[in-house]
């Protein structure tokens, strides 16, 4: 794979970023692409290694020394065509997947691992300017017809998989455009949202029939689901996670994902009474994840006063930890782009209470240093240390705490079995519910997780939906190997 001695010639080289005061300006994308001789010479970096761990470790699948031999050769189009045959849409996972494929890349053991993440948004990239990607409806329909409820990146592989067999498929999205987190809870400067139409432009040219401002079971009766032979639920996991904290409905108070949606609308002219500004404001995140990472930079370009960041875990090693050693996914120290426009961050932190005055407005937060404690056998346990407890001017709190699961609404109603953890129940590698025409994938099944999952699951699922209408299917599918096995 590659050249032989490529690894041993060329070093890593990332895609850079223009400057801070420049880019914080704007909502824009802000990343410079390395030229296409570089490119080719990060490809030619990977090694014939024997046994890839970066396939394992994708859930895709993704067939990553193939393509890099591609790029190496110079070979785009096929390297384009390898790519799209394991994931649909390489542009969002090219953009925001964490790349477990490279913390698990052989040549990391001892060198910094290939830049497979850039490498695929530069091949996808290069097919769309190109013109490779086109639309690619089938040549004959089934007459089943399916309802996939949510357009999320779970929903979208789903509807892609199940109409390239010939099925006539319906997607519902209760929001007023198609994406789901993708549209609105991705800042545009991540991932901006014409890289989102224009695929959607490929999925209804191909006969996908997307139907927005659709809420099942708030403004469509769910009994007209019935006209469908299938219905896969890929609503996400949008219960968001709270404090149990004295002062948390206070004005000042807010959910990371309101702010986040309400400065994406307004961005695109849409119409947001009382918006959540961070402008010459005290804003502090709670949470040090990716939404937490999005909320900095959101405040930074409003022009927030000063930004803080509280996490409650410990301070993340600068290199991989012992404890999570190649090729497992590292407990390691992430600065984003975001940290890097301006935040203070602080670990081993515990907000005690929101402060108000009089009207109810917050004023700032109380918190205390806190240590966490193992016992053998038991659940870590958190403790406050004495003497820690500070007081932070406050006057907007963005909790980015992640999501506890799905609504339960549509489960509800649908007669759909929960898990333990409030999961709609569907067994991996089957996603069929308890009832035998609904099927579940994404967020909505598993749990919060990352996108290249969500489109995993979507296209595994879209396989099963397949197999149950037709009892046989020629969609690919991914085993537990990693193998590509069709029947």
């Amino acid at each position: 794979m590659g050249k032989v001695t490529g690894f041993k010639e060329f070093e890593r080289q990332d895609e850079t970023y223009t400057y801070v005061k420049d880019r914080v300006k704007n909502y824009k994308e802000f990343t410079v692409s390395l030229s296409e001789k570089n490119l080719e010479k990060q490809g030619s970096r990977c090694m014939d290694c024997g046994i890839p761990f970066c396939h394992s470790s994708c859930p895709l699948g993704n067939l990553i020394p193939d393509f890099n031999h591609m790029i190496h050769q110079g070979e785009w189009k096929k390297a384009s065509w390898l790519l799209h045959s394991t994931n649909n849409f390489p542009e969002f996972t090219g953009r925001l997947c964490p790349a477990p494929c490279e913390k698990s890349c052989v040549l990391g053991i001892i060198e910094d691992p290939i830049s497979i993440e850039n490498i695929e948004k530069n091949i996808v990239e290069r097919a769309f300017k190109e013109g490779w990607i086109k639309p690619q409806p089938p040549k004959a329909r089934t007459g089943k017809i399916i309802a996939v409820i949510g357009s999320g990146p779970a929903g979208l592989a789903t509807a892609q998989q199940l109409n390239r067999t010939g099925h006539i498929v319906t997607v519902f999205e209760r929001d007023d455009e198609v994406g789901g987190l993708l549209r609105y809870g991705i800042p545009n400067f991540k991932l901006e949202k014409g890289i989102i139409n224009r695929r959607v432009a490929i999925l209804e040219a191909e006969g996908i029939i997307f139907k927005t401002n659709v809420n099942v079971g708030v403004n469509y009766e769910v009994k007209e689901l019935k006209a469908f032979d299938a219905i896969v639920l890929c609503g996400g996991a949008t219960e968001r996670r709270s404090l149990p904290t004295p002062g948390i409905n206070a004005n000042g108070v807010v959910q990371a994902m309101d702010f986040l949606t309400q400065q994406t609308k307004v961005l695109f002219g849409k119409e947001v009474k009382n918006q959540i500004m961070a402008t010459d404001k005290d804003v502090i995140v709670i949470g040090g994840g990716d939404t937490g990472s999005d909320c900095i930079g959101t405040s930074n370009r409003q022009g927030a006063k000063s930004v803080i960041n509280f996490e409650i875990m410990p301070k993340p090693p600068g290199l991989r930890s012992p404890t999570t050693p190649w090729p497992y996914w590292p407990l390691q120290l992430k600065t984003s782009s975001s940290h890097e426009e301006g935040v203070k961050r602080n670990w081993l932190i515990n907000t005690k209470e929101f402060v108000t005055d009089k009207n109810g407005k917050l004023i700032a937060l109380k918190t205390v240093n806190v240590k966490w404690e193992t016992v053998p056998g038991e659940r870590p346990q958190l403790i406050e240390i004495e003497g820690t407890e500070k007081t932070w001017p406050c006057d907007l709190a963005l909790l980015a705490l992640g999501f506890t699961g799905p609504e339960s609404m549509l489960a509800d109603k649908l007669g759909i079995e929960k898990d333990a953890r409030s999961n709609y129940k569907a067994e991996y590698g089957k996603y069929q519910t308890n009832i035998p025409n609904i099927f579940a994938a994404g967020d909505m099944r598993r749990g919060q997780s990352l996108i290249v999952w969500a489109i995993s699951e979507g296209r595994e699922a879209a396989r099963q939906v397949d197999l149950y209408l037709m009892g046989k299917s020629e969609l690919p599918s991914k085993d537990i190997t990693g193998d590509l096995i069709s029947i």
